[in-house]
């Protein structure tokens, strides 16, 4: 999509949303190198306790940033859940999923072919129906989000008017 002066147009999302890893489990993993740290440096004499803790300490910064870098991103032509990414005119129904509800949606009642975008620190999210044809998931898709009511107002807003790409295909 271009601006009329030529330059890239700047897509601003309707709604966005990251979902960290929460606090306790900076915490408890801190502890948990810690107290590596602590068993290590009473059995081995010298600097080598030190080198591997650091090590153990930056691997725990850079897989608990990794995994709570997830985004949830809405834009008025697509949706983005994590790397999953689909126009929004492919979203059907949207059904807020609190707790209680999301526990059943992706324990028991789960599909192992539905689109999963879960975090298990994070205990509601949404359904959603997906009407695109030709993509072979059983068309729903399961997404955590700690504001699971915006998100579903979002998706679920009107979709602004077709590009000229789509006046083309139709």
């Amino acid at each position: 999509m271009r601006s009329p002066r030529g330059s890239p147009a700047r897509v601003v999302p309707t709604y966005r949303e990251r979902l960290r890893v929460p606090v306790r489990w900076w915490i408890q993993w801190g502890l948990m190198v810690a107290s590596f740290w602590l068993a290590m440096i009473a059995a081995i004499p010298g600097p080598l306790p030190w080198y591997i803790t650091g090590g153990l300490l930056v691997v725990l910064i850079w897989l608990l940033r990794w995994y709570g870098s997830a985004r949830i991103v809405v834009t008025d032509e697509w949706f983005q859940a994590g790397r999953a990414r689909i126009e929004r005119r492919y979203l059907g129904e949207v059904e807020v999923l609190e707790a209680a509800r999301m526990r059943a949606v992706s324990g028991p009642e789960a599909d192992a072919r539905a689109f999963l975008a879960l975090r298990p620190y994070v205990t509601a999210g949404v359904r959603i129906t997906l009407d695109d044809p030709r993509d072979p998931t059983p068309r729903t898709g399961l997404v955590s989000s700690r504001r699971p009511r915006a998100l579903a107002a979002a998706l679920t807003a009107p979709v602004g008017p077709p590009t000229t790409e789509d006046a083309a295909i139709r």
